[in-house]
Order: structure tokens, then C-alpha cells, then sequence
């Protein structure tokens, strides 16, 4: 079984060298991926905006990206999200592994299950982040130097544009930590396919109205994850090599 890489804002490519272009057709649509090993373990790395950041994340096509690493045969997802820190407490530049989510998006697909085509099926998401993947992500940050890294609720609005002052403080009274506009419903999709499915978040910005005199711009997030990148990349060869090849987490049978 292949790792499935999932690449956010700033993160295009991985390596230099070695990743070859393969096109998946999907019942959802067509995907390019590109096929190569992290830490001699054979990988499958698949920009989510595209290798030019051409698609805004209200219109990534989150169910064929996730079929199309099924059917290359990726047991397991390791997404990463450019996150705004709904909480002084989580700096930027940190890293933090999401434990949960709050949905705010309003118009996509919310289910790879949908009738007439496909008979509707109700999907566990008691715990939608598989809880073996966060450890050993956890483990390779603390063993870099990284860590420790904290776990988040996650908050995912529809974007394109950022979010108000007000809705992020109702975002931190609801309990959200950090703000993106990606990660759902990618990880409703990856516990539909069977997927075990972890998210790294880069927290790239305070969130609106967090520092008073902070703007957002979309060039600062890609700036922090370009100078994050090659630390980004270490703790993806390092969590690799830790994960086992078999897996014993709840993911395949929820």
C-alpha cells in the first residue's frame, strides 16, 4: 500500500527529483497525481489547488481527489492545511495535528454516497482523524524537535474569502482553534473511502481580529509554508519510516 500526500497552499511539489505524473479517472472526474517513495516507501503526492494554485478551495473536486488515491491503492492520507490561530496560544509558524472538526462550508458535495448512483450510507465521525496516524506524526515532530505538537478543533469555512472578526470569535467560543477553508470535507471523504486520514496544520496567520491591527493576505500564508517547507518535508520522512505497514486503527470499518 502507497502513502497518500495531500499538498495545500505553498506545498506544489515534493522533491526535486523522481515524481512521475499519472492522470486517474474517477466516477468524479479526472485527477493528476504524481507517483514517487518517501523514505523508500512508495508515495503518491497530489496538490490539492493544483501545481499553479489554480483552483480556489470552494472549488477543489475533494470527492475524485480522494477516490483517485483509493484507487492507487494509499491506505493512508497525510493532508496538510494552512490554518489562521483562532488563540494567541498557537503561534505563527507552529505546527498542530487536527482531533476534530466544525463544518462551515455550504455548498459541496457532502457525500460520495449519493443516490440515484450510489446506495446513501451513514459514516462514523466520532473520531474523524485517524488517531494512529496523529501519533506517530506526533512522535516524528517531538524526535525532530518540532513538538510537541498540539491537537486542534478545526474549523473550516467556505471561503474564498477570509473570515469576519465576528465569526471568529464565534468560531473560538464554539470551540475552534484554528481556521481553514480546505479540510472539509476531504476527511469526511477519506473515512467514506476507508482512508486513514491526518491533517498537519501550518498555522500561517493570526485570524481575523486576533491582532487587531493584523490584514490578511493570501501572500503571507504562502510565504510561511515556502519557509516552513523543507522542515514540512523532514517530518514527512520521518512519521513514514514510524507508521507500520499494517494497520490497527478503527478507520477501515467505520
Amino acid at each position: 500500500m502507497a502513502f497518500g500526500i495531500i499538498g495545500g497552499t505553498g506545498l506544489y511539489e515534493i522533491g526535486e527529483a523522481g515524481w512521475e505524473p499519472i492522470t486517474v479517472t474517477t466516477p468524479f472526474g479526472a485527477v493528476t497525481a504524481y507517483a514517487g517513495t518517501i523514505s523508500g516507501r512508495e508515495a503518491v503526492f497530489l496538490p490539492r489547488h493544483g501545481r499553479e494554485h489554480s483552483l480556489l478551495p470552494h472549488q477543489v473536486n475533494y470527492r475524485a481527489n480522494l477516490v483517485a488515491l483509493q484507487m492507487l491503492h494509499c491506505d493512508r492520507v497525510i493532508a496538510f492545511n494552512a490554518v489562521g490561530a483562532l488563540r494567541a496560544s498557537l503561534p505563527v509558524g507552529s505546527l498542530c495535528l487536527a482531533a476534530q472538526f466544525l463544518d462551515f462550508t455550504c455548498g459541496r458535495p457532502r457525500s460520495l454516497f449519493e443516490p440515484p448512483d450510489y446506495p446513501p450510507r451513514h459514516v462514523d465521525m466520532t473520531e474523524p482523524y485517524c488517531e494512529e496516524l496523529r501519533a506517530h506524526l506526533a512522535a516524528a515532530a517531538e524526535a525532530l524537535g518540532m513538538g510537541p505538537t498540539q491537537e486542534v478543533v478545526y474549523v473550516c469555512t467556505e471561503g474564498p474569502r477570509f473570515e469576519t472578526a465576528a465569526e471568529i470569535r464565534m468560531f473560538g467560543l464554539l470551540g475552534g482553534d484554528v481556521v481553514g477553508m480546505t479540510g472539509v470535507p476531504e476527511v469526511v471523504f477519506a473515512r467514506e473511502a476507508g482512508l486513514c486520514y491526518a491533517s498537519i496544520c501550518v498555522v500561517t496567520n493570526p485570524a481575523a481580529g486576533v491582532e487587531p491591527e493584523h490584514r490578511l493576505s493570501a501572500q503571507e500564508v504562502t510565504a510561511l509554508i515556502d519557509a516552513k517547507r523543507r522542515d514540512l518535508i523532514r517530518l514527512l520522512e520521518e512519521a513514514v519510516v514510524r507508521i507500520p505497514p499494517e494497520r490497527s486503527c478503527r478507520c477501515p470499518s467505520s
